[in-house]
């Protein structure tokens, strides 16, 4: 047998044998995998069937829970839902009781307005009945008196008001002239005396003062090297140097006086001197302070000595000799002081009062304005706490405390010193206004009194102190000149500011006017 035949023979057996070899093989696996899926599904089968019974266990607790669930909350429903039952049932019992109650007030409100409409109807009658009875009521007295109803109402009105204006103006002059019947004759008496037996000297002081120079020259000395020589005297001073083309003088602008007049002092030393620096500047300016002091206190003793008041406190001295650098509406305070201190003796002597006292109250009576500039607070507190620190007596204190009417005087001191204060700031040419506005008040004062009806004619007299009307004898009655004397006054006071007090005079004359031939 050939070799090619034996090795085809023997691959064919190989092939053969590892055919057969591979079916068997996998025949066993196959049975060996048929086993196993057949126990996984048994398992499977058997983990189903405990699932399904776990989930159907689960299932009937899940419905147990749930249907007791269901029931708590029926119940809870159902109770919710009585209760709710109730309180309407309670709610629609209210509402039936209002009800019937709206309905009863409805029925008893008809009945009213039935009544209402009948009184009404009645009422409607009655009205008409009165209106027709009222005017044959007037027709009648229209009748009789001749008149129609408006002119009896404005003669009525008339008489009326003529009545009135009489008994008013009647009335006014018995008050005022009971109340003025002894104090008004008295009070003239003594005014005048002590007028006529007290004349003080007025001096009006300004702002400013001029120092005379003597020559141009010296402006410029006074100005100094870039101004150091005038900046150093306004610095130590507290006053303004006004170095203008006014020839040879020199003007101090100040709101204090005593400063002015230290600043006017020094100035002139300096001038005398020659020597105008600022070393030389600041001991003038102090040589002149000291003698500014001793100025206000010898001017101090001096106006206590003159007046005749004795003990007053050194302190009060020196505040006193001040006020000769105060000045009140152009009136020098000092002067002022004495004259009301005069005043103030003058009175007291004729009515039998202490008059030193008097004297004393009346020179003291305006001390606070003598720092009123440098402590806060009016001229009249500031005095009162003055002379109380210095030991005043009470007469002294209440007559300050008083002379401007804050308080009320205790004694009669008290009112003397308020009536010389008055005295002295009333007289003419005490206080010092410009031209101008005296015109402007004379005028006003005339406007015043032509704007009433029934003047005539007004003319401003003795300074504006007095206004002398002149009225239309068909116009105003008698007793009309009362209440116009009256309300001219008021409107014064109203519109106006003036010292001391205007009178108004109102004339009322007749006059009848024949020729012989």
């Amino acid at each position: 047998m050939p070799n090619g035949i034996i090795i085809a023979v023997a691959i064919v057996l190989i092939v053969v044998a590892a055919v057969i070899s591979h079916f068997v093989t996998v025949s066993n696996l196959k049975k060996n995998a048929d086993s196993k899926i057949g126990n996984a599904e048994t398992k499977a089968r058997e983990i189903i069937d405990d699932a399904v019974k776990t989930a159907e266990a689960k299932k009937k607790e899940s419905l147990l829970e749930i249907k007791e669930e269901s029931i708590k909350n029926k119940n809870e429903l159902e109770k919710e839902t009585k209760e709710r039952r109730a309180e309407l049932q309670r709610y629609e019992k209210r509402v039936l009781s209002k009800e019937e109650a709206l309905d009863k007030k409805a029925d008893a409100i008809e009945k009213r307005e039935a009544g209402f409409t009948a009184k009404e109807e009645q009422l409607r009658q009655r009205e008409a009945k009165v209106e027709e009875l009222s005017k044959q009521r007037v027709q009648e007295l229209e009748r009789i008196s001749g008149l129609t109803s408006e002119q009896a109402k404005e003669y009525l009105l008339k008489t009326v008001e003529d009545d009135v204006k009489h008994d008013t103006a009647k009335m006014i002059k018995e008050m005022e002239a009971q109340a003025k019947e002894e104090a008004d004759k008295k009070a003239k008496e003594y005014v005048v005396t002590a007028i006529q037996r007290c004349a003080a000297d007025h001096v009006a002081e300004t702002t400013i003062s001029v120092v005379q120079l003597p020559s141009d020259e010296m402006k410029g000395r006074i100005i100094g090297r870039e101004g150091r020589n005038i900046r150093t005297l306004e610095t130590l001073t507290g006053v303004e140097l006004i170095i203008d083309d006014t020839p040879e003088a020199v003007v101090l602008s100040g709101f204090d006086p005593i400063r002015r007049e230290v600043a006017r002092i020094a100035l002139e030393k300096l001038i005398v001197d020659g020597r105008i620096h600022p070393a030389r500047i600041e001991e003038m300016v102090e040589k002149a302070q000291k003698e500014v002091e001793t100025m206000i206190r010898e001017e101090g003793e001096t106006v206590a000595l003159e007046v005749g008041v004795h003990g007053i406190h050194p302190e009060l001295i020196k505040l006193l000799g001040r006020m000769k650098f105060r000045t009140s509406y152009g009136q020098n305070a000092l002067k002022h002081s004495m004259e009301v201190a005069q005043l103030s003796g003058l009175l007291a002597g004729e009515i039998g009062l202490d008059v030193r006292v008097a004297k004393r109250a009346g020179l003291l009576h305006d001390i606070g304005k003598s720092i009123d500039h440098d402590v806060e607070g009016s001229h009249i507190q500031i005095g009162v706490d003055l002379c109380r620190k210095y030991k005043e007596s009470a007469t002294v204190i209440n007559a300050v405390e008083s002379h401007h009417g804050d308080v009320e005087p205790e004694t009669l001191i008290a009112c003397i010193v308020q009536a010389a204060d008055t005295i002295s700031a009333a007289r003419p040419g005490a206080r010092r206004e410009t031209l101008e506005t005296y015109t402007n008040r004379l005028k006003q004062l005339e406007d015043i009194t032509n704007q009433f009806k029934g003047v005539d004619k007004s003319f401003a007299i003795q300074a504006g102190r007095e206004i002398r009307v002149m009225v239309v004898p068909e116009q105003v009655s008698d007793a009309d000149m009362v209440l116009m004397a009256r309300d001219i006054a008021k409107q014064i006071e109203y519109e106006l500011e003036y010292p001391g007090q205007i009178k108004v005079n109102v004339i009322r004359e007749s006059r009848v006017t024949d020729y012989a031939k």
